[in-house]
């Protein structure tokens, strides 16, 4: 279900859309030796070979990449020595960690500095079960949706296979517990980097061992990217990010909105659940005196009538950039009921980390 290329075989391929932002660019970093983390023991193998090596290196290779999380060739002490010290310049692709701040409730929000200087963010959540990474799959987002942190930031570049597959390690090394969960819900949007998301999937599924049921990918809806991530027949869930029960609503809050009706949006979701049989999620926002009324409630129902779906609701987090308010529990309920009443599979989903900056919408590269 996956290809499998090298991470320099990864192409950044230019989105169209949102066709209005200009400034958009997926330009990786140019190096002069693509970094291996993200590549499978094939490639591994293939490459080391290339090296003059034995072919059973590949697998020393990948073991000491995605389960001892080595940072350089030259750790790797089951190399020859002679070998190691040659090879010491090829990049491995680890981040190093810039910042880091821990909620009270355990959640750890890391800023990570990449080769090239930017810095990203990246999210631990760790449960009594579970420990759940939340990715970041660009530095910065050119959606700028009006109550997200990261929108507000601006956009710089799409990450890399290996910028997202390090995350991963990086918090796995950090809470010394493997990863079970992935969300690609940090920063950026999913289906804008297509190409780099899938690669990382791939190599987090088949080289970490993370489950494809235990990874969701999220988007706030590109056209015909939906219908395109659905053709590879994937195992992982798909969010879409709602957050409005009509058009105008939708617009209001996510500018990009205005290129892809929601009734075109809904459509598209269709066919998703159609091609690979999986439900979809659907994240909705609750902004205050915005989108919480029972109308929007009813509205929402509406859209959704039907549907192989679910939908989480995620009381606002608040951001310094915005000044919406999160509703109160009694409206939240009620909000709650009506879905339940009209037959919606609903949960509300409060977000870990709130204290750290590191809950839904709160992601921004600071510090």
């Amino acid at each position: 279900m996956f290809a499998t290329p090298l991470p320099s075989q990864v192409s950044s391929t230019t989105p169209d859309y949102p066709a209005s932002l200009e400034e958009v660019t997926t330009d990786l970093p140019k190096l002069a030796i693509p970094p291996l983390l993200g590549a499978s023991v094939a490639d591994l193998t293939a490459w080391v070979q290339q090296q003059g090596q034995p072919s059973y290196r590949g697998k020393q290779l990948h073991q000491w990449l995605y389960q001892k999380g080595v940072r350089s060739l030259a750790e790797i002490s089951v190399f020859p020595k002679q070998w190691r010290e040659a090879a010491a310049d090829t990049p491995v692709g680890r981040s190093t960690i810039h910042y880091q701040s821990v909620a009270p409730d355990g959640t750890t929000k890391y800023l990570l500095r990449l080769a090239d200087g930017n810095i990203i963010e990246t999210v631990g959540i760790p449960t009594p079960k579970r420990l759940t990474v939340c990715v970041s799959s660009q530095v910065g987002c050119p959606m700028a949706c009006d109550f997200c942190a990261t929108g507000k930031g601006g956009y710089k570049r799409n990450l890399a296979c290996h910028e997202i597959v390090d995350q991963v390690l990086t918090v796995q090394e950090d809470f010394g517990q493997r990863v079970s969960n992935i969300v690609f819900m940090g920063m950026g949007e999913p289906l804008l980097n297509t190409d780099n998301v899938l690669a990382a999937l791939r190599s987090l599924n088949q080289d970490v061992g993370i489950g494809q049921r235990s990874m969701t990918v999220s988007t706030v809806g590109i056209r015909d990217r939906i219908r395109q991530f659905a053709a590879h027949h994937l195992q992982v869930t798909l969010a879409v990010s709602l957050h409005g029960s009509n058009q105008q609503l939708r617009e209001q809050l996510i500018p990009s909105a205005r290129h892809y009706p929601l009734a075109d949006l809904l459509a598209e979701c269709r066919e998703y659940v159609e091609i690979t049989g999986r439900r979809v999620t659907f994240e909705y926002v609750l902004l205050a005196g915005v989108n919480d009324s029972l109308k929007c409630a009813v509205d929402l129902a509406n859209c959704l009538r039907g549907f192989q779906s679910h939908v989480n609701l995620i009381p606002y987090n608040p951001i310094k950039e915005a000044d919406y308010q999160r509703p109160n529990g009694k409206q939240i309920e009620a909000f709650v009921n009506v879905l339940e009443e009209k037959n919606i599979a609903v949960s509300v989903r409060y977000s870990k980390g709130l204290a750290a900056d590191a809950a839904c919408g709160q992601l921004r590269a600071s510090q």
